[in-house]
């Protein structure tokens, strides 16, 4: 498989950037709202972020310098003044006032009456959180580091949550946040978002406590198979113990056995795809 090797060195910013943002997706949104010291009120999204720790409970987003001008952003300059951030998350049915509410207005604006959002009061920290996100999260900031001083260089900011807020709307019969009621979306790169929700969410079970026999225990045959690919594989390979050879034997070639069991994987079937493997 061909494939292109770059140095960063090499790179100009905007390189730089599109093979990150490119790449390493998809990116969740933090839509950020905080306050300066004057009280006046800042909403931006971040898409450098994401869960880092559940005890305690902490959240990373990171306001980066601006790439062409290596200006600092609001929310960054707000956090500094008042260490105090309001994380709401996304969904798809408020991507379009996120976006206008990225815009670049000038300090003092409130984003919140730009992009059409409402401001809740939040119970334990000064910034109001958005009242159309399906979760917020009300948290202090416990560090801010700097990354470093050139344009585009990230500034991490470490946030501790000391009260969540869920719509009810977004939780299944189990209380639990179900995904295709959270509508969540993220960030690509460029222009594009992605929708976690519908035939985009599916599902992988988590070898949690339990030990896969792994690739290196698959018989030649499965392993070296042209047929399934490296997801089937890992299915077969997900199971505790080699099943036993079935009691009756069927004359199969080792391609139809194989295109057999593909179709049984493609339903979960794992079982059953093995039976005809071993027949």
């Amino acid at each position: 498989m061909e494939t292109l090797t770059l140095d960063p060195a090499d790179l100009d910013a905007a390189r730089m950037v599109a093979c990150l943002q490119g790449a390493i997706v998809p990116r969740p949104i933090a839509l950020a709202s905080t306050v300066d010291a004057t009280g006046a009120v800042n909403l931006s999204p971040f898409s450098f972020f994401n869960l880092f720790s559940t005890r305690p409970p902490i959240l990373v987003f990171s306001p980066s310098r601006r790439v062409r001008n290596n200006t600092v952003k609001h929310t960054l300059e707000n956090l500094k003044e008042v260490p105090e951030v309001v994380i709401n998350i996304v969904s798809y049915d408020m991507v379009g006032q996120t976006s206008l509410a990225s815009c670049e207005y000038p300090k003092g604006v409130d984003e919140f009456v730009k992009s059409g959002f409402t401001p809740v009061p939040s119970d334990n920290v000064k910034p109001p959180r958005v009242g159309e996100s399906p979760a917020a999260f009300e948290c202090r900031v416990n560090a801010i580091m700097p990354l470093g001083d050139m344009g585009g260089a990230g500034n991490l900011v470490i946030c501790e949550v000391i009260r969540v807020h869920l719509h009810t709307r977004i939780l299944g019969a189990d209380g639990n946040i179900d995904p295709h009621l959270l509508d969540a979306v993220a960030r690509m790169g460029g222009d594009h978002y992605c929708r976690a929700s519908g035939d985009a969410v599916f599902t992988v079970p988590k070898p949690n406590t339990k030990l896969g026999i792994g690739f290196d225990q698959l018989p030649d045959h499965v392993r070296h198979s042209k047929i399934l690919t490296g997801n089937e594989l890992a299915q077969l390979a997900n199971v505790e113990r080699l099943p036993e050879m079935p009691a009756s034997a069927t004359v199969q070639s080792h391609d139809a056995r194989h295109h057999e069991a593909k179709k049984l994987l493609a339903d979960g079937k794992v079982d059953a795809a093995w039976q005809v493997l071993l027949a």
